[in-house]
């Protein structure tokens, strides 16, 4: 496994920290090591927070010291097999793109001097890999928007973004999962919900994964809305590499 290092982060946590740049390699080695110590915990940690280049680890200093936890930090994840590197764990989002699900997107289409349809094309041609999440429960922070359609954030943020909106800001591209204020260009809508608390698994993806956003029509929108309403919708995940 890539090297890293450790340091304190107050007395209720230590940060790994794995690099100083955001790369693939990095939030691959992050969610390794987040897996490894999910499944196969170490007593005293509480909480595992996945970041663009470190891994904080919240534990309780009166089942472990600072000490003892790093040393057995550095004996488990010593040894990682780095197999996994190499695949990946990609969640499709269906998106209605335009309309009145993005209101931005001739905007965003005007910038790049290309047609929205363009823009569509280049924005759901590749997998993003989610390098952290943050901000608000559920919002992903994507690496890799083409640089085409990277667009400014608009002048006046909204006071109110719809859950599930898909929009792009500067050279990033995300999903609202909440409604919520924002500044981003809203060039589409997904149906689905990325942040559900009543869900078994809260958030719909994790740090180290990828999201594929697939272009839709506002029937098959309202489709999949009616699915989800009766439980009925299947969340598509694909796995390469293995």
């Amino acid at each position: 496994m890539a090297g890293f290092s450790i340091t304190i982060a107050g007395d209720l946590a230590l940060n790994l920290e794995f690099a100083d740049t955001i790369t693939p390699e990095t939030s691959t080695m992050i969610r390794i090591a987040a897996q490894n110590l999910t499944e196969d915990p170490i007593e005293g940690i509480v909480e595992l927070v996945p970041t663009f280049c470190s891994l904080m680890v919240y534990y309780n200093p009166l089942e472990v010291t600072f000490d003892e936890l790093s040393c057995r930090l550095r004996g488990k994840l010593r040894g990682l097999d780095s197999a996994d590197v190499f695949v990946k764990k990609i969640v499709q989002i269906p998106v209605c793109y335009g309309g009145e699900y993005g209101p931005d997107i001739q905007t965003v289409a005007n910038h790049a001097h290309l047609s929205v349809q363009e823009v569509i094309d280049i924005h759901s041609s590749k997998d993003y890999l989610i390098d952290m999440l943050g901000f608000l429960p559920g919002f992903a922070y994507l690496g890799g928007l083409d640089e085409r359609i990277c667009t400014p954030r608009l002048a006046t943020p909204r006071t109110l973004i719809e859950a599930g909106s898909v929009g792009i800001g500067g050279t990033q591209t995300g999903i609202y999962p909440l409604p919520s204020p924002g500044g981003w260009q809203i060039i589409g809508r997904t149906p689905l919900r990325p942040y559900d608390p009543d869900r078994e698994e809260p958030i719909l993806y994790a740090a180290g994964e990828y999201l594929r956003f697939v272009p839709i029509s506002a029937d098959e929108y309202s489709a999949i809305e009616t699915q989800l309403s009766a439980n009925a919708y299947e969340y598509q995940i694909i796995w390469e590499g293995m």
